[in-house]
C-alpha cells in the first residue's frame, strides 16, 4: 500500500513534467476558418432591388449620366447623375462576391465570384440579366482577416461552395517555426488570397477594362481576356498568367498596364484575344494603383500597413520604351490610394490627407498647386466636364477651375 501512494505523486510529477515540456511546443493562434455556401444558393441571390443604404462603399464607375458604386462583396448601386447637384439613388443590383464592373453599349460585366454576370441596363429603370458565365474566374477575392495566422479551410468543396465570409477562433497548435505564413489552397488554380463610345470610365483602382470587343479582367495573378463582340453572349476566350499580387489595371493606346504589389507589367494588345508580356518594372512592395499619360505613368505606392513598406510615394516612370521603363521622379506623399489625369493636372488621393493638385510642368516635373485637406479622398474620375472623387462615406463632385476644382455636390452614401 505505501508502495501504491508512494508511486502515484511520483506518476503526477513525471506527467506534469511532460505538459511542461510540450507547453514549449504548442502556441495558442487565431485560425481563420470559411464560411460557406452552395454555389447553387450564391447564384440566385442576384437580384434587382430598390435603392439602399450603402453598406461599405467601393469603387466608382461613371457610365452616360449614371454613377455605380460598389458595396464591398456585395453589388452595385446605381446614382442618377442627371443633375450632379442633387445626385439620386435609383438601383441596387444584389451581386453576391462582386469587385468591378464595366459597361459598355448598355450592358453591364460584373464579377459575381467564379462568374462573370451581364446585365442589360438599357432601361435603367428595368435591369434585366442577361447572361451568367459560371466558374469563368480561378481566382476570386474572398478577404482572409488580417488576425489570422493561420487557414483551416476543412472539407471546403472549391467545385461546390462558394466562400462568403470567416469566422475567427483561438486554438492551440503545434509550434512549426518562428516565422508564420498564412496559408493558401491551390486548387486546380484557386488561390485564396470614356472614349468616345459608349463605354464607361473606372477609377484607378478598377481591374476590369474593355478595349475595343474585348473585356480584359486581372485578379492576384491571373487575366481573363473575354470577347464582347455579342454583349448578350460574351465568352471566355483566353485565361493567362498575368503577374504576382495584381491589384489593378490601366489601359491607354494598345497597351495594360497591371499595378502590383511589387511592381507595374506591361503588356501590348497586338492580339487581344492574347496580351503579350512586354516589360515591367520592380519597386518595393507596397499597394500600387497606376494611370498613364503619353510617355509617362504615374503611380502611387502606400506604405505603412500591410501593402509592404512604411514609405509612401508618388513614381513617375518613363515608358517612351516600353520594353525598359524606368524611374524618372518621386515625391513623398501621406497615405495615397487612387489618382487620375486631365489635361496638365495630376489629381492624387492621398487618402486621410485629401486630395492633392499637381500641375505637370513636364511630363516628368510637378508642382503641388493645392490641397483639399478637409476630406478623405480614395478615388477618382477626372471626366471632361468634372471631376468625381470617393472618400470615405461620400460622392464628391467638382467642377474645374484654375488650378483648382470647386465643389458640386457631397452625396452621402451610408
Amino acid at each position: 500500500m505505501k508502495l501504491k501512494h508512494l508511486f502515484l505523486p511520483l506518476f503526477f510529477l513525471m506527467a506534469l513534467s511532460c505538459d511542461k515540456n510540450d507547453d514549449a511546443d504548442y502556441e495558442f493562434i487565431q485560425v481563420a476558418s470559411p464560411k460557406l455556401m452552395s454555389k447553387a444558393a450564391f447564384r440566385s441571390a442576384v437580384k434587382v432591388n430598390a435603392p439602399k443604404t450603402i453598406e461599405e462603399p467601393g469603387k466608382i464607375y461613371v457610365y452616360q449620366d449614371y454613377i455605380f458604386v460598389s458595396d464591398v462583396d456585395s453589388g452595385v448601386h446605381i446614382i442618377d447623375n442627371t443633375n450632379p447637384e442633387m445626385p439620386q439613388a435609383i438601383k441596387f443590383i444584389e451581386i453576391p462576391g462582386n469587385e468591378d464592373i464595366s459597361v459598355k453599349d448598355n450592358f453591364l460585366f460584373a464579377d459575381s465570384a467564379t462568374d462573370l454576370v451581364v446585365f442589360d441596363i438599357s432601361d435603367i429603370n428595368n435591369v434585366v440579366m442577361s447572361e451568367r458565365l459560371e466558374d469563368v474566374f480561378t481566382v476570386y477575392d474572398y478577404d482572409i482577416p488580417i488576425e489570422a495566422q493561420e487557414v483551416d479551410y476543412g472539407k471546403y468543396n472549391y467545385e461546390e461552395e462558394i466562400i462568403i465570409g470567416w469566422t475567427l477562433s483561438t486554438e492551440r497548435r503545434k509550434k512549426v517555426d518562428n516565422t508564420r505564413v498564412i496559408d493558401v489552397i491551390f486548387n486546380d488554380g484557386m488561390v485564396s488570397s470614356q472614349a468616345e463610345s459608349s463605354t464607361g470610365t473606372g477609377g484607378s483602382l478598377a481591374r476590369f477594362q474593355i478595349v475595343d470587343n474585348y473585356l480584359y479582367t486581372v485578379g492576384n495573378y491571373e487575366m481573363a481576356i473575354f470577347n464582347i463582340q455579342n454583349l448578350e453572349e460574351p465568352f471566355l476566350v483566353n485565361t493567362q498568367y498575368a503577374g504576382w499580387n495584381i491589384e489593378t489595371m490601366f489601359q491607354a493606346e494598345g497597351y495594360l498596364y497591371l499595378g502590383s504589389t511589387n511592381g507595374m507589367y506591361i503588356y501590348n494588345l497586338k492580339n487581344p484575344s492574347a496580351p503579350e508580356y512586354v516589360s515591367e518594372f520592380t519597386h518595393w512592395e507596397g499597394c500600387d494603383p497606376v494611370v498613364v499619360n503619353g510617355d509617362y505613368a504615374y503611380l502611387t505606392l502606400r506604405g505603412g500597413n500591410l501593402c509592404g513598406q512604411l514609405e509612401s510615394v508618388l513614381e513617375v516612370i518613363d515608358i517612351s520604351n516600353k520594353s525598359n521603363p524606368t524611374l524618372s521622379a518621386r515625391y513623398d506623399l501621406e497615405n495615397p490610394y487612387g489618382l487620375g489625369i486631365r489635361n496638365n493636372m495630376l489629381y492624387v488621393c492621398d487618402g486621410t490627407a485629401g486630395l492633392k493638385l499637381f500641375e505637370l510642368e513636364t511630363p516628368k516635373y510637378l508642382k503641388l498647386v493645392n490641397t483639399l485637406g478637409d476630406i478623405q479622398a480614395t478615388d477618382v474620375i477626372p471626366l471632361e466636364n468634372n471631376l468625381i472623387m470617393i472618400g470615405g462615406n461620400t460622392l464628391y463632385q467638382y467642377e474645374y477651375k484654375e488650378n483648382n476644382i470647386e465643389l458640386i455636390s457631397s452625396y452621402l452614401l451610408n
